[in-house]
C-alpha cells in the first residue's frame, strides 16, 4: 500500500523467526526513500538486540523510540509524521488499538509487526483486535526446525510458563504437525517472571 495517501493500518503477523521485523524495516525504509516523515516505536521491554533500534535477524537496523505504554507512544508522535512503525506490538497494552485507529483516522499510515499467537497458540495481547481493524494483514511464516515445512508457531523449548519471556534461545519455529504443548518443569520456573506495564 505504498501509494495510498490516506490513513491506513497494516499488520505484519506471524510466529517467531518468520521475518516480521525484516519486513517492517523494508516497508519503513521505502517510506524514507520516498521522503516521507517516519517515526518508529518499540516496547521498552524488548532489548534483545539493541535498546534503541529494531533489529532483524539478518542484522538490518532502524532507529526506534522505546516506550512503555500505548499512551506514551501516542504522546511522542510528532506533528507532521506520515508513517508510524511499531515493532513487537503484541507487548503493548490494549490501548494500542485505539492509538493505531486515531493515527490512521488522522491520515497516518501505521505499520505494526508482532506475534499473533503466544507459545500456547493463544491470541497474543492486542493482536486479535488489531487484525480486525487493519486494512491490510500480511501473515509471515518461518521454517519448521523439525520437518522444514512452513512454521507458524513459536515452540517454547525452555523457561517457565509466563506468557511473556523475551529471548530467542527459549523458542523454535514449528509447524502444526511438529508443535508440542510446552509445560515448564518446577525447577525451570523462574523466581521472577516478566510482567508488562499497564497503560497509563
Amino acid at each position: 500500500m505504498d501509494g495510498y495517501k490516506g490513513g491506513w493500518i497494516e499488520i505484519i503477523a506471524g510466529g517467531m523467526f518468520s521475518g516480521k521485523s525484516e519486513e517492517l524495516i523494508r516497508r519503513l525504509r521505502r517510506a524514507v526513500i520516498a521522503r516521507q516523515r517516519v517515526q518508529v516505536f518499540k516496547p521498552i521491554i524488548d532489548q534483545r538486540f539493541a535498546s534503541e533500534d529494531i533489529v532483524s535477524r539478518d542484522d538490518r537496523r532502524l532507529k526506534a523510540i522505546p516506550v512503555a505504554t500505548s499512551a506514551e507512544l501516542r504522546a511522542r508522535v510528532e506533528i507532521g509524521v506520515q508513517v508510524v512503525g511499531i515493532d513487537e506490538v503484541q507487548f503493548f497494552d490494549d490501548g494500542v488499538v485505539d492509538v493505531c485507529m486515531q493515527l490512521a483516522d488522522a491520515g497516518i499510515r501505521v505499520i505494526a509487526a508482532g506475534l499473533d499467537q503466544d507459545y500456547m497458540r493463544r491470541p497474543f495481547g492486542p493482536m486479535p483486535a488489531l487484525l480486525a481493524v487493519a486494512e491490510e494483514v500480511s501473515k509471515m511464516h518461518a521454517v519448521c526446525v523439525r520437518c522444514r515445512g512452513a512454521a507458524h508457531y513459536s515452540q517454547r523449548v525452555a523457561g517457565g510458563n509466563a506468557q511473556v519471556e523475551v529471548g530467542d534461545s527459549s523458542y523454535e519455529a514449528r509447524c502444526r504437525s511438529c508443535y508440542e504443548l510446552y509445560t515448564a518443569t518446577p525447577e525451570s520456573e523462574p523466581a521472577v517472571q516478566l510482567t508488562m506495564p499497564q497503560s497509563a
